[in-house]
């Protein structure tokens, strides 16, 4: 077995890595080893067998966009066959099946390795709240190592797995990455399904990716995106590909009067920096009034919210209330003074709130701001469990109440060694500029990646499109990466390109036979909908014998994109859909296939 132990998990060093024969057997066993070697019985309350990961990654057939990429999930998402307990063992159950979104990284080759510790029931954002050992923070054991999302975190900074789920409600995608220096991005609310998560606030949570890098994070954002029907809150959010910000963005910073950082002089030099560097960029510096900001925070812990985390644990507290740690019976037992009306003031304020920021979100491109305003210690917690909490939140509370997008991104190390961080907001949809943005200044500050000591490894060499010996093939359904019939594609030497949509002028429909499922795309000129296809660079000498392979009544012609451009592609005649099921709504064969998994009927 060939010597891992200095090979860092971001995706670019471990794709080159398989590139030059390693084999991701190889790759899961130094994950349990360097698991082992940091030693920290926190990071893990649930570890999935060694043999059980090695048998995964035994089958893998290198197809998937994530091939071989190890990864861990929070444990308030579903992994089938496994323990779930939000961190409350007498709330656990064992999941019947994967989380939508853990399903769509697995199918694109991505390998599971075990379910992280979190402040419990995703209640804070210092990662001490756990009634099992919290996990050290992976850069300071001094420090708190941030939550909810604590293990998550540390395991990504630790360098034992390539990337984690974790979840955002006030903050908890954000404020442990800061504090572990690595890369936490909370996407558009809504753009990745929530089905299989234990809520805490259902209405403002979503799942979130810690990684060592900002293109990084963003691909696993692209892989689990997409709307769910069994997610009633999930949304259809384009994520295009990762590219260069903008020239000369108009970027929201708080100004002096608002700004605050609690007599921390380090972190407001920290930050000062960072916007020093943002106007050498050429960018534009637009100081904001932050106290709608802030106003907007103090009503996730302070109105109604806190009612809807209690919808949530509301029978454990009753009949078993000492199953909850104090610290989170104190936080979500206020429920209990808070009336309907209460509720409906709260709603009514934000949207008075709403009308202040919305103006200064529209005069900007985005905001940078500070992702923690201080640093704590894990002593500090010890003698005041709810004060530091808020205080981490100071940037973070307000961004899901006005439905804003965000990426925490690691800095420079402030002048006494301890993680920078700042965090890029946008309005719902842009996450594409955060990320932008936010891998110009990782790239720009230099720093290490996490605690693995590794250097940020130069940008990935975009792959080229067609050569002139290729064509494009737009394939639609049991072709895509990671589904049945990818082999007839990657056996005649056709390669990824990208994942599109195509122009909203077709209607998809689930065909009657198989196995496998087959799609039908059919031309709908006024009458459709846009498609979730895959292009492949497909060598031309191919195209003939892979033509044969393709059973009527299907069939390749020509396909129109959402962009315009004209492609190859999988369409089935008129006659062959009759008796099939139109399936145009869901947007996609990966949704239908979600859907059969979830049995949930297709919208009429």
């Amino acid at each position: 077995m060939s010597d891992l132990s200095d090979l860092s998990f971001d995706f670019v060093s471990l794709r080159a890595a398989y590139a030059r024969g390693i084999r991701p057997v190889e790759v899961v066993e130094e994950v349990y080893r360097r698991i082992a070697i940091w030693g920290d019985p926190g990071i893990f309350l649930h570890l999935r067998p060694k043999a059980e990961v090695l048998a995964e990654a035994g089958a893998l057939d290198g197809s998937g966009a994530l091939h071989g990429l190890p990864f861990a999930i929070k444990d308030n998402i579903d992994l089938a066959g496994a323990p779930t307990t939000a961190a409350c063992p007498d709330f656990a159950y064992v999941a019947d099946a994967d989380a939508t979104a853990v399903t769509r990284l697995r199918d694109a080759g991505a390998l599971v390795i075990g379910k992280t510790n979190l402040d419990q029931f995703a209640t804070g954002l210092v990662g001490v709240r756990s009634p099992f050992p919290p996990p050290k923070n992976a850069l300071d054991p001094d420090l708190v190592p941030g939550g909810s999302s604590s293990g998550s975190a540390v395991a990504v900074s630790a360098g034992l797995v390539s990337f984690a789920l974790g979840t955002d409600t006030a903050g908890s995608g954000r404020v442990p990455a800061a504090l572990n220096g690595i890369v936490g991005l909370k996407p558009t609310l809504g753009a990745m399904p929530a089905t299989g998560v234990v809520p805490a606030c259902r209405t403002l949570d979503t799942l979130s990716v810690f990684a060592l890098t900002v293109p990084d994070a963003h691909e696993v954002f692209a892989a689990a995106a997409g709307p769910d029907l069994s997610d009633p809150q999930s949304r259809d959010i384009p994520v295009p590909p990762l590219a260069a910000p903008p020239d000369s963005l108009r970027i929201g910073i708080p100004d002096a009067l608002s700004i605050e950082f609690f007599g921390d002089d380090l972190q407001r030099d920290a930050f000062g920096a960072t916007c020093a560097r943002l106007e050498a960029m050429d960018h534009d510096l637009v100081p904001l009034d932050f106290a709608p900001f802030y106003e907007v925070a103090a009503l996730l812990y302070e109105g109604a919210w806190v009612a809807e985390r209690m919808v949530v644990i509301e029978d454990l507290l009753r009949d078993r209330p000492d199953s909850v740690l104090p610290v989170i019976r104190q936080i979500v037992g206020a429920a209990d003074g808070l009336s309907a009306a209460d509720a409906f003031r709260g709603i009514y304020r934000l949207a008075e709130l709403k009308r202040c920021t919305g103006p200064l979100l529209a005069g900007v491109d985005l905001l940078c701001v500070p992702t923690i305003p201080t640093v704590y210690s894990v002593e500090d917690l010890e003698a005041d469990p709810i004060g530091p909490n808020a205080r981490l939140g100071t940037y973070t509370n307000f961004v899901n109440l006005l439905d804003l997008c965000g990426i925490a991104v690691p800095l420079a190390p402030r002048d006494d060694g301890r993680p920078g961080s700042v965090t890029l907001l946008a309005e719902a949809g842009r996450d594409s500029l955060t990320s932008g943005l936010g891998d110009a200044l990782q790239r720009d500050a230099g720093a290490p990646l996490g605690a693995t000591g590794a250097s940020l490894p130069d940008a990935p060499t975009p792959p080229p499109g067609p050569a002139a010996h290729e064509t494009v093939l737009a394939a639609v359904g049991a072709h895509m990466s990671g589904l049945p019939l990818n082999g007839q594609l990657t056996e005649r030497g056709a390669r990824f390109l990208e994942a599109t949509k195509t122009a909203p002028e077709y209607r998809l429909y689930a065909l009657q036979g198989g196995p496998p499922h087959r799609p039908g795309l059919l031309a709908m000129p006024g009458g459709g909908g846009k498609i979730a296809v895959e292009l492949w660079a497909m060598p031309i000498a191919r195209l003939g014998d892979f033509l044969t392979a393709i059973p009527a009544p299907l069939g390749l012609g020509t396909v129109r994109l959402a962009d315009g451009r004209a492609v190859t592609g999988f369409l089935v005649e008129s006659a062959g859909v009759a008796g099939a099921e139109d399936i145009t709504a869901l947007g996609g064969w990966r949704a239908y296939l979600d859907r059969l998994t979830a049995a949930v009927p297709v919208p009429s």
